[in-house]
């Protein structure tokens, strides 16, 4: 497994910990911008996998310095960093990690709808700044029932 060459993009201490027991590790981040494909050129041979996120992928100089390279792994859920068509001409595989975030994004859009329905922030900052000793209670806020089924529907359907 020695001569197993891995590419890790970015920094990410548990993935350096544990691949650098069982791979040649090279990390790109520690290259000049200006000497990255000098860098990939002269560890060609050994790289045949790059561990991306959505940050940093794989474009198609990266790709075609690499001629031994066989698998890109995105640890993150998009895809637009790596040149998919690249791969796809080169036959190398592309992995990544789909649908992780989709229950997180939609409660914190349930939440935003809330928040600015109920004028969350701004009753928060009226209450830090003592403004009800001056202006008196903070105004109720009203129910938008249609806006609120409406955003809980789209909710729902893009989970599904």
């Amino acid at each position: 497994m020695e001569n197993l060459g891995v590419l890790l993009t970015y920094p990410n201490a548990y993935f350096e910990q544990v691949l650098e027991k069982r791979v040649k590790l090279f990390r790109l981040w520690q290259s000049p911008p200006s000497n990255r494909i000098e860098f990939l050129k002269k560890n060609s041979e050994s790289i045949r996998a790059i561990i991306s996120n959505a940050h940093v992928g794989a474009d198609a100089n990266t790709i075609d310095a690499l001629p031994n390279l066989e698998i890109i792994s995105s640890h993150s859920v998009g895809l637009d960093k790596i040149d998919l068509a690249k791969c796809r001409e080169r036959g190398i595989r592309v992995t990544y990690t789909p649908d992780v975030l989709t229950d997180e994004v939609a409660d914190t859009a349930v939440g935003l709808i809330l928040a600015t329905l109920r004028k969350i922030c701004a009753s928060d900052r009226y209450v830090r700044e003592r403004k009800w000793t001056e202006k008196g209670n903070f105004a109720l806020t009203t129910k938008y029932r249609s806006l609120w089924y409406s955003a809980i529907y789209s909710a729902n359907v893009a989970l599904l």
